[in-house]
């Protein structure tokens, strides 16, 4: 008879372990360059003459404030949290600040046409127009920030494999960390890039949504610089 090795014994006693979950680990940025990115918007929106602007003075800065706090009494000092109410909150928030740029777009395309109280001094137009746009590159730069890989919260806990919008660091993973997660700075230079070269620079847009995004903002912000510096070289002449 064989002996039988008292190893094996004291493993076929252990009893079997339960399934270990593998916990992987958060990467979550802070909620305020986002939130500074809200309060500057509603800053230009109140800058802006009224026939540009959507509504009362107060309403858009109070509706986009109010959103503003609910976002991070839900979710405090980094953005973490994957909840159904907190991401319909946030996309809310790009509503109403992507559609307030887009109205104030196409009223001055308006009072460029048709004239209007700013239309007829360089300065105050060239004031009015840089707003417009510099609102514009801030909503678009929010709606990459809310959409790409299903929001930041989703992004800190698992980076898709394919995502919307490729970064650099994505394309080729040998200049970043492993870790590495686009931060809403990332997302800040892409709306600034888009507006200012018309086309796509470092990154790359793979979904259809953001395609289309990024060709809606590059036609907004050709508008807006081609028309309003036009304007502004006729009047000064």
């Amino acid at each position: 008879m064989t002996g039988q090795n008292p190893a094996d014994t004291d493993r076929s006693r252990e009893p079997e372990r339960p399934f270990e979950t593998v916990v992987h680990a958060v990467h979550a940025e802070s909620r305020w360059p986002m939130a500074a990115a809200v309060i500057a918007s509603a800053v230009l929106t109140l800058l802006l003459p009224d026939d540009l602007r959507l509504g009362p003075r107060w309403a858009l800065p109070l509706a986009e404030g109010l959103l503003l706090v609910a976002l991070i009494a839900g979710d405090p000092g980094r953005i973490s949290r994957r909840s159904t109410v907190l991401r319909a909150v946030s996309i809310a928030l790009v509503v109403v600040l992507a559609g307030s740029a887009i109205w104030s777009t196409i009223q001055l395309i308006e009072d460029l046409i048709h004239g209007g109280t700013e239309t007829n001094s360089a300065s105050a137009l060239l004031l009015a127009g840089g707003s417009v746009w510099a609102s514009t590159v801030l909503a678009f730069s929010l709606l990459y920030f809310e959409l790409d890989s299903g929001g930041p919260a989703a992004r800190a806990h698992h980076m898709p494999d394919s995502p919307a919008l490729a970064f650099p660091q994505q394309l080729n993973p040998d200049v970043s960390s492993p870790d590495w997660r686009p931060r809403y700075i990332d997302y800040l230079y892409l709306g600034f890039t888009n507006s200012t070269a018309l086309s796509p620079t470092d990154v790359m847009p793979l979904a259809p949504w953001a395609k289309c995004v990024m060709t809606l903002q590059s036609i907004v912000s050709l508008v807006i610089l081609g028309l309003v510096v036009a304007r502004a070289v006729n009047v000064l002449a």
